[in-house]
């Protein structure tokens, strides 16, 4: 079943991107609809698939983030690969991607020492033939 975003919808989503606590009156406020209107919209997206689910990110101060390219190997699926790294502790986000590498996997954990487990996690997983690490030392939003 399709589900077609109006320009109401997308701006919906671009204020739940930014801040999903954001009260659904300031929301409302913001881009001309009642306060029930914006539930009602926010509810349907739920229910049709567009929203998966409503997260928390901790603070920059509070983590330390890596960006591990990962080769899969030749005889491995990618896709299971992709499963496999999404368990493992501090995987925040798989990314199945084009070029030189096959997933980009976004990490983080309190410490730089927890990553370096992390990235020691990613690098023992079956299918995984090559990585290459990238610190994050800052985030623009």
């Amino acid at each position: 079943m399709s589900f077609d975003l109006d320009p109401l919808d997308d701006k919906i989503l671009k204020i739940l991107q930014a801040d999903s606590r954001r009260p659904f009156v300031e929301i409302a406020s913001e881009i001309g609809l009642s306060e029930s209107a914006v539930r009602r919209r926010i509810k349907n997206m739920v229910n049709n698939g567009v929203i998966a689910q409503f997260t928390i990110e901790l603070g920059a101060s509070e983590k330390t983030s890596a960006i591990t390219l990962v080769s899969v190997s030749s005889s491995s699926d990618t896709s299971s690969v992709s499963s496999d790294l999404k368990k493992l502790s501090g995987v925040q986000v798989i990314y199945e991607i084009t070029g030189q590498y096959d997933i980009a996997v976004i990490l983080t954990a309190p410490t730089i020492g927890e990553i370096n487990k992390c990235i020691d996690d990613v690098r023992k997983t079956a299918g995984v033939s090559d990585t290459n690490t990238v610190i994050v030392l800052k985030t623009l939003r």
